[in-house]
């Protein structure tokens, strides 16, 4: 994803769906370099604090399946995977995070808006 795009303005990443180029993997390191990607970019999109964007983010809702036509992870990669995970973890975390303190805010937010005004309160000096 280039700098300033939303998530689900490219081809390769829709919301709601992995990317093609995950699906699409014929090796490997090619599906781990494109899972990697993802995180990235969605650590991007948290950096930039657009909030349309973090939700899109976290709207994407299909579950990500491994190629079958590539055989199991071999063992060499397994480090790489479990390390990708973690960061995977982290960052749907910190999006959780977000998207909740965004909403929370939103709720203050409109509860401020349309309140009634509450009376302030006057003080006299007698004293003059």
């Amino acid at each position: 994803m280039t700098a300033g795009s939303a998530p689900g303005s490219s081809a390769r990443n829709r919301v709601g769906d992995f990317p093609a180029l995950v699906n699409e993997a014929r090796t490997w390191p090619a599906v781990l370099d494109a899972l990697e990607g993802d995180v990235y970019e969605a650590e991007e999109t948290l950096a930039r604090g657009r909030a349309e964007e973090i939700a899109a983010w976290g709207r994407r809702s299909t579950d990500w399946i491994p190629p079958s036509s590539i055989g199991p992870l071999p063992d060499d990669l397994r480090e790489r995977a479990a390390r990708l995970l973690q960061h995977q973890l982290a960052v749907a975390e910190a999006l959780v995070e977000r998207i909740t303190q965004s909403q929370r805010q939103r709720d203050v937010a409109a509860r401020m808006s349309y309140a009634p005004s509450r009376p302030v309160a006057a003080f006299i000096d007698r004293a003059l």
